[in-house]
């Protein structure tokens, strides 16, 4: 293989281009300058994609029923299986549910799989929860799922809105380039969000509304405009209907704004004067919008918006959804959702006649299948008996989780195809089929702004790990559909994806991919299928050609907070991590920032409460509960709580929020409701602490609490419980180790305990043990893992858990991109006198990567001003 590759990130929906260089045994990563979608910038988690190549938690060979099978085998027995049940309980009894990490081409092989050749439309993927509002959304408004704009609208706005978007946490490239817009030109921003985020860092508004009333704030923007006099009257007569109605439908809810999202009247006043004023106005919404029981009806308020103002389809304007998944778009363009048959099709009778014939289907789909939460639940019902999940862990990801598992474990037939060898969902499969991972994959994306890229391998396929479309392929034809699944490689998928996009097309339909099928599949470069900006010529797709505006009313979330459930919960990511960290989880360095889930709660809920900072908490809900730790603070509005989507069993003792989160769908998307949800907290009681640090993780069964993450080649794990044997019991697993010598220090009126097991001279795992969270320093003795310990200092120090006079602990790290954490900074800023970002920039490189850090280094400074004033006082 090459020793450079341009390939593509396969984290969020922002599709940047990586360019992949060995150097030496070992391979590094770097933004590709020539990529469109990010100019040579990566965020954080692009920066560390080196350092999640490594082989240690792969699956790397076929397993069925807990044995290791060659592929033969293996093919056997999942074609054998699907085709049992089908033969007894009927086509819809089996169900694909995918993932928006699966390049086009193994999105294509499924949904023709199940579409064309078993008879189920039953083919949902986790994009489900990420963007299905935005598609019922689209092709309600304009007739297709179909984006309007491209990411050079943001540099060209004069406003640009983020609705329920942490852009600089969840799209960090584009924030940086709309930062470096606001900053060339003045480009305006208005966050729309109920908790203060770092996207706030650029905002000249914020307006922290209440979950769930994006609508009503919509639907009285849209009165404003009315009113005001800037609606586009001979657009809405030329190129839309439904005008009248959504008027009548948001006066309605226009009386009551400030009461349904708590919103300050001013605010409101200055937000509505400020985009009918400005033309050129870009709205960027994200999961705040769609995650919701009413996330269709928010994304066609904004839609409507923009439809009666005529700011869609010219430079600098528009509604736009940036999608979390790298190939999330691609999956909706295939049709790997099951209300869509494929290629941007849905199920009316001349597409279903039109991709029979394309594809010569046997057994073709006639109606839209299960969407994913009722999947799952008519699993748990009995009705559906055989799935093969791709790509995914719904048994953290979906909320219900219980429900998910009891589902999964009821299922006869639980087929994995995955990379790793160990989640939460693959401790329910029959059988698991090994995946290529990023830098081993071969095939297509396609990201938010419709750009599609190449994803290249520069890694050789390790073990048995087999492309998921070469795996699907063999399963159609061990079923007897061989020659309709004979590709001869990722290319030949491609082309005939493309092909069917252009079949009896004639631009009847937005996506065309016709052109590239006869290109060079290996030379293609990024390209943005259709036009850079779509509708520009007022021409949509309804049969009509004209655009809908949809009226829609304010409905509020469906559960109520009460007094015995009386805070609002509300989930999301964290800046370094991704979906449930199978890959983010096994670099030290994007665990650096937030290295445990923290439930984030405003001062006055937590005095409420009892609870107090860095101590745990016990959150519960009507459906379970977590137990997280706290992080008071004055970001998160009063009322409501914060916790991060990613934790799961294996890193974490009890942190699943899918525990927590009812399943509440949207009517028409079927996207569940994951930003409400009424919780409790209450102080979760311990008698000791500790943090145990070692290379390999003992049974950790009996104690309540704890939570692990990667560090230095070692894992660093925080513990809590509450009863002494629980140390005993830990102790006694790793003094059982064979061939270990233990040292101790020990204070058992303070209940102080310091633990260490070193082979010969070299430390294998240390143990700390306090009443409270023990305080040492954690990274600079993760980094003595399997260092030599012979001197008596350096074990005195290990004991102690202090580095020794000239050794450095640098902390948590804040910024990720450069490995620089919080004691080195602060201690630049103390004694380098450092006044800016741009200052700690200069003098340690943190904030000049993706700049994601960027907020958090203003408000180190802060509080070092801060301290700075207060030191006269407090000298004299």
């Amino acid at each position: 293989m090459a020793d450079c590759v341009r390939t593509t990130c396969p984290y969020c929906g922002t599709g940047c281009g990586v360019i992949a260089e060995r150097r030496e045994e070992d391979w590094t990563v770097r933004g590709d300058p020539d990529h469109p979608a990010n100019h040579g910038r990566l965020c954080s988690k692009g920066t560390a994609l080196a350092d999640t190549l490594a082989l240690d938690t792969r699956l790397l060979h076929p397993m069925v029923d807990g044995r290791r099978v060659d592929w033969p085998h293996a093919i056997r027995e999942t074609a054998s299986r699907i085709r049992s049940v089908i033969d007894r309980h009927g086509p819809d009894s089996f169900a694909f549910y995918l993932s928006g990490q699966l390049l086009t081409e193994d999105y294509y092989a499924a949904n023709k799989l199940a579409k064309g050749f078993l008879g189920t439309a039953n083919v949902d993927t986790n994009s489900r929860l990420c963007m299905a509002s935005t598609v019922a959304g689209h092709r309600r408004a304009f007739g297709s799922d179909t984006v309007p704009g491209c990411y050079e609208d943001l540099e060209l706005a004069d406003l640009v809105v983020l609705v329920g978007s942490n852009l600089a946490w969840c799209h960090p490239v584009l924030f940086q380039r709309l930062k470096a817009a606001r900053e060339e030109r003045g480009t305006r921003v208005v966050v729309i969000d109920p908790r203060r985020t770092d996207s706030c860092d650029i905002a000249d508004l914020h307006l922290p509304l209440a979950p769930g009333s994006d609508v009503a704030l919509f639907n009285g923007l849209l009165v404003h405009c009315e009113q005001a006099g800037v609606l586009d009257a001979d657009f809405l007569a030329e190129h839309t209907n439904g005008f009248g109605e959504s008027l009548n439908a948001a006066r309605a809810d226009a009386a009551q704004v400030a009461q349904a999202t708590g919103l300050d009247e001013n605010d409101i006043a200055r937000f509505y004067a400020l985009f009918a004023s400005t033309d050129k106005v870009v709205t960027v919404f994200s999961q705040g919008v769609n995650q919701s029981s009413a996330g269709t009806d928010k994304v066609n308020s904004i839609l409507n918006i923009h439809l009666a103002t005529g700011r869609i389809g010219r430079p600098g304007m528009g509604p736009f959804s940036v999608t979390g998944q790298p190939n999330a778009m691609g999956g909706r363009e295939v049709g790997g959702l099951a209300n869509q048959l494929a290629a941007h099709m849905g199920f009316d009778p001349e597409s279903v006649d039109r991709v029979r014939r394309f594809w010569n289907a046997p057994n073709m789909a006639t109606r839209e299948g299960l969407k994913a939460i009722d999947l799952f639940r008519a699993m748990d019902e009995g009705k559906v008996k055989a799935v093969w999940i791709m790509g995914t862990n719904p048994a953290v990801s979906l909320p219900e989780s219980e429900l998910v598992r009891r589902a999964l474990a009821k299922c006869p037939v639980v087929i994995v195809s995955d990379c790793v060898a160990e989640n939460d969902t693959l401790r329910f499969a029959h059988i698991k089929l090994p995946a290529l991972a990023w830098g081993e994959k071969d095939g297509m994306v396609t990201n938010s702004d419709r750009t599609v890229s190449r994803q290249r391998p520069f890694l050789p396929a390790p073990g048995e790990a087999r492309a998921d479309w070469w795996a699907l392929a063999e399963v159609a034809r061990a079923l007897g559909h061989g020659a309709a699944f004979d590709w001869s490689g990722p290319e030949a998928v491609f082309r005939e994806y493309a092909s069917l996009t252009a079949f009896e097309n004639d631009g009847s339909r937005d996506l065309d991919l016709g052109p590239t099928a006869a290109m060079d599949y290996d030379a293609l470069v990024p390209f943005q299928w259709g036009r850079k900006r779509m509708f520009g010529d007022g021409r949509f797709y309804h049969p009509d050609r004209r655009a809908k505006l949809v009226p829609v009313r304010f409905r509020p979330p469906r559960d109520k907070v009460d007094d015995v459930y009386p805070l609002r919960l509300n989930t999301g990511r964290y800046r370094d991590q991704w979906h449930t960290m199978t890959r983010t989880g096994l670099s030290a360095r994007l665990a650096g920032h937030r290295s445990e889930p923290l439930l984030d709660i405003h001062p006055a809920d937590a005095e409420r409460a009892g609870l107090r900072d860095g101590r745990l908490a016990r959150i519960t809900s009507r459906l379970g509960e977590c137990i997280i730790r706290v992080r008071v603070t004055g970001d998160q509005p009063e009322g409501q709580v914060f916790l991060p989507i990613h934790w799961n069993d294996s890193f974490a003792a009890r942190a699943v929020v899918g525990r927590l989160v009812a399943a509440h769908p949207d009517p028409v998307s079927g996207q569940p409701e994951l930003k409400h949800m009424p919780v409790a907290a209450t102080p979760f009681a311990t008698s000791w602490a500790g943090v145990l640090i070692c290379r390999d993780l003992p049974e950790l069964g009996d104690i309540p609490w704890w939570s692990r993450h990667a560090s230095a080649g070692s894992q660093v794990v925080e513990l809590a419980g509450n009863s002494a044997d629980q140390v005993k019991s830990l102790l006694a697993d790793l003094d059982g180790i064979e061939g270990l010598t233990r040292l101790e220090v020990e204070d058992k009126g303070r209940r102080l305990g310091r633990y260490a097991w070193l082979k010969g001279d070299s430390l294998v795992a240390a143990l700390y043990v306090e009443p409270d969270r023990p305080g040492l320093a954690r990274s600079w003795v993760a980094g003595q893992i399997a260092s030599s310990l012979d001197a008596p200092a350096a074990r005195a120090a290990l004991l102690a858990g202090q580095a020794p006079t000239g050794q450095a602990d640098q902390g948590r790290i804040v910024c990720a991109c450069f490995s620089v954490g919080l004691n080195t900074i602060e201690g630049a800023i103390r004694d380098q006198r450092l006044t800016s970002a741009a200052e700690i920039g200069a003098a340690l490189q943190a904030g000049t990567g993706c700049g994601s850090c960027i907020p958090e280094l203003k408000a180190l400074l802060h509080v070092q001003n801060m301290k700075a004033e207060k030191a006269p006082s407090a000298a004299a």
